[in-house]
């Protein structure tokens, strides 16, 4: 039964964009910090962006190589997460993850308890 659902991955051309999705169910819908990773090929997975609802009004925080880019949003109502892609660079290709874990951001992905199946983004130049 999936707890996180990702979607809006596809191939884009430098410089253009995309938006993704993240779907939350179950007991992942509890969760009050949800995020966004990504993994190339023969990379580690690392931290894009994460947002906190509890505290600091809602603190979002983004990875050093999308600040500026990429905005993540979120609407609990519908217990969706989004991310929002500018101006797309070939070293952004990669499976996206959504995740989510409780209170607070955290950039190690070791302390999400929840995984989505991911959704590829590939840039061309």
């Amino acid at each position: 039964q999936a707890q996180l659902v990702e979607s809006g991955g596809g191939l884009v051309q430098a410089g253009g964009a995309l938006r993704l999705s993240c779907a939350a169910s179950g007991r992942a819908s509890s969760s009050d910090t949800m995020g966004w990773f990504r993994q190339a090929p023969g990379k580690d997975r690392e931290f894009v962006a994460g947002n906190t609802w509890s505290w600091s009004g809602g603190a979002t925080l983004y990875a050093d190589s999308v600040k500026g880019r990429f905005t993540l949003s979120r609407d609990n109502a519908k217990n969706t997460v989004y991310l929002q892609m500018n101006s797309l660079k070939p070293e952004d290709t990669a499976v996206y993850y959504c995740a989510a874990r409780g209170i607070g951001i955290v950039t190690l992905p070791q302390v999400w308890n929840y995984w989505g199946q991911g959704t590829q983004v590939t840039v061309s130049s």
